[in-house]
């Protein structure tokens, strides 16, 4: 779903994503573009499963100034996911670990590693290389 909407401060818009993700949408984001006669707006696009398409669609109409909303379906390929824990020197951290056919990808939890920094008082760069390196070490140790 999306709209483009030229008449809202940046705080609505925040609050309308919030609410939006709450409900169920997978996904939120705006985009900068110009409208007619050169007006500055914002492009909001929602990513959403059709059963939460009717409450998602309340919320945008009664959080923003849209008067309308455009649809369309897509297919979406998404990799295999799972959620794997990592001992390092922060403590065991998680890990979202995804694969599809040949290819893997890893990367450290985003949450979990923002409080390990806080609470050690490191950098959160630190924290996830941190992660990194646990993971790599359970790798091949795994071999």
């Amino acid at each position: 779903m999306e709209a483009n909407i030229d008449d809202m401060s940046g705080e609505l818009l925040g609050h309308t994503m919030e609410r939006l993700l709450e409900a169920g949408a997978r996904d939120v984001f705006f985009t900068p573009i110009f409208m007619k006669k050169n007006r500055p707006a914002t492009k909001l696009e929602v990513i959403c499963d059709e059963a939460h398409q009717e409450l998602l669609q309340e919320i945008l109409l009664a959080e923003t100034s849209t008067i309308g909303i455009r649809m369309h379906e897509v297919n979406r390929l998404v990799m295999q996911r799972e959620s794997l824990m990592v001992k390092t020197e922060y403590g065991v951290l998680r890990v979202k670990k995804a694969t599809w056919q040949h290819i893997t990808k890893h990367a450290p939890e985003y949450e979990d590693c923002q409080k390990a920094a806080l609470k050690y008082g490191v950098s959160l760069r630190e924290v996830y290389q941190a992660v990194q390196n646990g993971y790599q070490k359970e790798q091949e140790d795994e071999e």
